[in-house]
């Protein structure tokens, strides 16, 4: 089944001009871009995205790292794509992370990972409205 999720390139990899590389692998691994911009989130934006971590210990350090810098918020779509993007940019710490994962080849530790996805359907559908609205439906 063809699905739609997202995917969030952070701060620490846009800093690091890994955008295109990221991208570029993404495109070759059978994803389609359907959506991209370059985002300055809010701090009540990143807020607001992060939510679900309010609770955790690393929520304000997570929310003060997803407003240092832009980041590229893109909307994906490819045959069970929630399940196979997360599977191919890695565990969330790049030391655990497969071989060549986007997060083992550019993320440097669980915060610094280079990388967002969505981790199930509902999750994918709220991001993605998150970031492109009505747009981003059928």
């Amino acid at each position: 089944m063809v699905e739609k999720t997202l995917m969030i390139v952070k701060p620490d990899a846009v800093k690091a001009s890994k955008t295109g590389e990221v991208l570029k692998r993404i495109e070759e691994a059978g994803f389609t871009i359907r959506e991209m911009r370059m985002v300055r989130l809010t701090e009540a934006e990143a807020r607001r995205f992060y939510e679900v971590h309010r609770e955790k210990p690393f929520y304000q350090p997570l929310v003060e790292f997803m407003i240092s810098g832009p980041c590229v918020p893109v909307l994906l779509e490819r045959e069970n794509a929630i399940a196979g993007l997360r599977e191919f940019i890695g565990k969330t710490n790049p030391k655990e992370a497969a071989p060549g994962t986007i997060r083992s080849d550019f993320g440097t530790n669980v915060q610094y990972n280079a990388v967002h996805a969505s981790d199930g359907p509902d999750t994918a559908k709220k991001e993605i409205a998150f970031f492109f609205g009505q747009s981003a439906k059928g």
